[in-house]
């Protein structure tokens, strides 16, 4: 068959909506026609060559929610009709990690970023030409074809709109701060960085009990969403929040501080690093480019005070586990999703989404690629995010 994608062919450059042809499922994977997908800024990293792809062209996206199509030979969890949330790490469920209840390590993450599916082969093609799927998803794209474990079935009556953030944004964030800071009740926390991951640590913050969330983020949209969202206090400036921290710790410093920031670098967390406490935990979320070493922290303090710099991928989540968690959550009202989606773009307008996100004017752009639409209403909800 044939759908539409937007295909990255050169780095640097720009998203180019395509027609592809696409491959048949083969054996335990599936169809799946797309319907929301995020615009994460992991995928911009793409474009601007901070991270290196294994292949190009590729068709990125990894954020997504959909309806299964069509099922190749041997799958067993899904049928046509069903409704899922993707996961970019396709968890092969009995490798160390997994085994371990750390789907987010699965040793099939070495595939993340080549864009062949778990055979090795490729299903996407451009004029003759193999085209990688991000995340073994390629997500930016009406129909894409995946590994059956790739996909988190949902209740049908979860707007798909928004249970595309449960693909990446929710549960990287909200874990960053459950799992990887593991904040505790009464805990000062500052995130760095709020934007559609760091606002859903702040979440994460709050459900674990923070007494103080301390936002950080020079634009103001995003600040003021993550006060909507649980913050108690929110600064443009860094060294503010770490004065207001420590003016709450005795000047020791926050429990904890996550590093949200789209490109983050060694000075970022150098300063967190200074702005935690005594047996403190610095969170680094935020994808830096892959050339990115170094980071400016005393090894003398970091001995004495028993310090420690965590790295977050996916939040440290078992997506098959947490995203039915997550939606629990938000059924029960102690979840916010709606207020994280300030616009929707199509397809076609993917490049000016990005642009969006480069000025800071969305917390969570997402493409809308298909019906149904039902999560429109949400994004015009009472206490969303005006677009």
């Amino acid at each position: 068959m044939q759908t539409r994608a937007a295909i990255l062919r050169q780095v640097p450059g720009t998203w180019e909506v395509h027609t592809v042809d696409l491959d048949p499922p083969r054996d335990r994977e599936v169809l799946v026609r797309i319907v929301a997908s995020g615009l994460c800024h992991s995928d911009d990293h793409f474009a601007t060559g901070d991270i290196t792809v294994g292949h190009l062209p590729i068709c990125g996206g990894h954020e997504a929610a959909g309806v299964v199509e069509a099922v190749g030979p041997g799958v067993s969890t899904l049928r046509e009709g069903d409704h899922v949330v993707t996961a970019f790490i396709p968890s092969c469920g009995h490798c160390r990690w997994c085994a371990s209840g750390m789907q987010a390590l699965c040793d099939n993450g070495a595939l993340m970023l080549e864009g062949t599916q778990l055979d090795g082969t490729f299903r996407m093609h451009l004029d003759g030409e193999d085209v990688a799927q991000a995340g073994l998803l390629s997500a930016f794209a009406e129909y894409s074809v995946m590994p059956e474990v790739s996909c988190i079935k949902i209740s049908k009556d979860v707007p798909l709109e928004i249970a595309a953030l449960l693909g990446c944004a929710v549960p990287t964030g909200w874990g960053s701060a459950v799992n990887a800071a593991q904040v505790s009740p009464g805990d000062v926390v500052m995130v760095v960085g709020t934007g559609g991951i760091g606002v859903n640590a702040v979440q994460g913050a709050r459900h674990a009990g923070a007494s103080r969330i301390i936002a950080v983020d020079p634009v103001e949209l995003k600040r003021t969403t993550a006060l909507k969202l649980g913050a108690t206090d929110a600064f443009a400036d860094r060294e503010e929040a770490t004065e207001l921290a420590r003016s709450l710790t005795n000047g020791q410093g926050a429990d904890s501080v996550i590093v949200c920031i789209g490109v983050p670098t060694g000075d970022d967390v150098g300063a967190a690093f200074s702005a935690i406490r005594k047996a403190g935990t610095v969170v680094l979320t935020g994808a830096a480019p892959d050339t990115a070493v170094g980071i400016p922290a005393g090894l003398l303090e970091l001995t004495m005070y028993q310090k420690r710099i965590q790295g977050s991928l996916y939040g440290g989540c078992s997506p098959a586990k947490d995203v039915p968690r997550l939606l629990d959550l938000w059924q029960a009202g102690q979840l916010r999703l709606e207020e994280l989606v300030t616009r929707t773009y199509s397809l076609d307008e993917i490049n000016e989404g990005y642009e969006d996100l480069h000025a800071g004017l969305n917390v969570r752009g997402v493409l809308h690629l298909g019906e149904p639409r039902a999560a429109a209403a949400a994004t015009t909800a009472p206490n969303a995010v005006a677009a």
